[in-house]
């Protein structure tokens, strides 16, 4: 029976974003649209598994299948990022990242991380999170041009001697120097570990450089973002691979096998071998020139929307970007906060993220920054004259703000809307017909 005779009102809802997604832009920071043979994989019968351990170390018998499948995932995922190991077991970015601290951290140890106020995440971990109650956490700041306080890292990691230094932020639109990172944990005996949850395909496709190759010993990645893969998470190491039923001395040289006993059994246990299966489709697509060519566009369509919106007078958070995203500033501005901003967007059918931005004026739930991307709309192929319609479109949005209140408004919007939709729908959706 299918979903449509059983179930109507998930049936119903699917549809819905379906259509949502096709007639619409996707511009959140954090979401893409998976290839056909991706989802295919997603949705096997390998969802009917149940795989305990690791790949020829089972303890469930009839994994044959269940193995190779997970080995082909860690032996490409090796090959990509240049790692001597790959975990591809993580259920999400916020379990691999309890997942290295737990493997590399015990009860009050130090990490050095990125302040609240300057591009933080939840996973690092916030104070309103369990693990800011298990761990010390220091976190070092940006100057006032953006670029971060090196002098600031080496004081405060010679001062607190930290287990780990953490690189990597969910909002930064520039290239970091992994090189003084990695200088300044080997300084201090520390781990150096970067989350590149937003940046992973730019390194797969070596657009953007990375930390494997620059000194660091751990780097995990989401892998929905830029990847446009199902919503896991992947953690890659250097150094010496040995067998993860056998615990290891707590040395650098042992970070992979650490790892692996950490993500099981001591967080997590039953990996999804269907969603693996489809990590290991999406990683056979990384190393295709068809995502290469991806990547670069993606990237050359981000620097032209900086700078269409810096034409337009817009503020830019580090005032460029390196990378797929920028941070528009709303703080100085009548529009005053990404609330009304990204309402407005909305309205017409384009999402958008709020952000924080550096020592922000306004609380986290109505930061004044917006945070927009290339790379979902690069998905369905736009190019950079597209860009600067997608850019012209959300200024006229932005600028229908001030009017809010008048009688016209709503048929404003729906005129905006209507040319969004006849815009979007020239971009097919992969996946959706």
């Amino acid at each position: 029976m299918s979903i449509q005779q059983s179930d109507p009102e998930i049936f119903q809802a699917i549809q819905d974003e379906q259509k949502r997604q096709l007639e619409g832009m996707e511009l959140i920071a954090s979401e893409n649209y998976q290839s056909e043979a991706v989802l295919q994989a997603q949705s096997s019968v390998f969802a009917n598994k149940y795989s305990e351990w690791f790949p020829w170390k089972r303890y469930y018998w009839w994994q044959a299948n269940t193995d190779i499948v997970e080995q082909l995932a860690i032996d490409r995922a090796k090959k990509v990022f240049h790692a001597d190991h790959a975990n591809v077991q993580a259920l999400s970015g916020a379990a691999a990242n309890i997942c290295v601290y737990a493997a590399l951290m015990e009860p009050w140890d130090t990490i050095l991380w990125m302040d609240l106020s300057h591009w933080w995440h939840l996973t690092h971990w916030a104070p309103v999170t369990f693990l800011s109650k298990v761990f010390n956490f220091i976190r070092y700041k940006t100057l006032p041009n953006w670029e971060i306080d090196f002098d600031q890292v080496k004081k405060l990691a010679h001062q607190h001697k930290p287990k780990i230094i953490l690189a990597w932020f969910s909002a930064y639109p520039r290239e970091l120097d992994y090189d003084k990172f990695a200088e300044i944990a080997k300084e201090v005996g520390a781990v150096a570990f970067a989350d590149v949850s937003h940046i992973w395909w730019f390194i797969a496709t070596w657009v953007l450089k990375n930390p494997l190759d620059h000194g660091f010993h751990v780097m995990m990645t989401t892998t929905h973002k830029s990847l446009r893969w199902p919503r896991w998470a992947l953690i890659l190491s250097k150094w010496i691979v040995s067998n993860p039923l056998k615990k290891p001395e707590n040395t650098i040289e042992n970070i992979p096998t650490r790892i692996d006993r950490a993500v099981f059994p001591w967080i997590q246990w039953w990996p999804h071998i269907n969603t693996i299966s489809a990590i290991a489709v999406a990683l056979l697509e990384a190393q295709t020139d068809k995502f290469k060519e991806y990547a670069t566009q993606a990237l050359k369509n981000s620097k032209v929307m900086a700078e269409e919106f810096i034409n337009r007078w817009y503020k830019l958070v580090t005032w460029w970007t390196d990378n797929h995203m920028i941070v528009l500033d709303f703080s100085n501005t009548p529009v005053g906060n990404w609330k009304n901003a990204e309402h407005i967007l909305d309205l017409v059918g384009i999402s958008t993220s709020k952000s924080t931005i550096p020592d922000d004026p306004n609380p986290p739930f109505r930061p004044s920054g917006l945070r927009i991307w290339t790379p979902a709309m690069t998905t369905r192929w736009v190019k950079e004259d597209d860009i600067r319609k997608i850019v012209d479109f959300i200024d006229q949005a932005l600028k229908l703000i001030p009017l809010m209140e008048e009688v016209d408004f709503h048929s404003k919007i729906e005129q905006l809307r209507k040319q969004v939709i006849d815009f979007s729908k020239q971009f097919p959706v992969p996946g959706i017909s």
